[in-house]
């Protein structure tokens, strides 16, 4: 149990700080996001099985549903950027808050 712990821990590090280093790239930011994800599903599904409940289980199963149909709505975005701007540096998105 400790050991799904620690490389959920160690994954939610991985992905933090790649939120806070690269903040340049879109699609990077993308998988840190999925990577922080991921870290809390092992989370729910190890203390699921440890407590030997079942509602760790379904919440993991809902999140990873919502994380797939975000990371689905993001990849659409950034492609449909892609085509009117030609990059999808973050720098340019900023531009369009003005």
């Amino acid at each position: 149990m400790i050991v799904f712990f620690s490389l959920s821990l160690f994954l939610f590090i991985i992905g933090s700080m790649g939120l806070f280093i690269l903040r340049k790239h879109a699609i990077m930011l993308l998988i840190c996001l999925e990577i922080l994800i991921l870290a809390i599903n092992i989370n729910f599904v190890t203390s699921a099985i440890f407590l030997d409940d079942l509602s760790g289980l379904v919440y993991s199963l809902i999140n990873l549903t919502s994380a797939a149909s975000e990371s689905a709505l993001g990849l659409g975005l950034l492609i449909l950027f892609y085509r009117i701007k030609g990059s999808i540096s973050l720098d340019l998105i900023i531009l369009l808050k003005t």
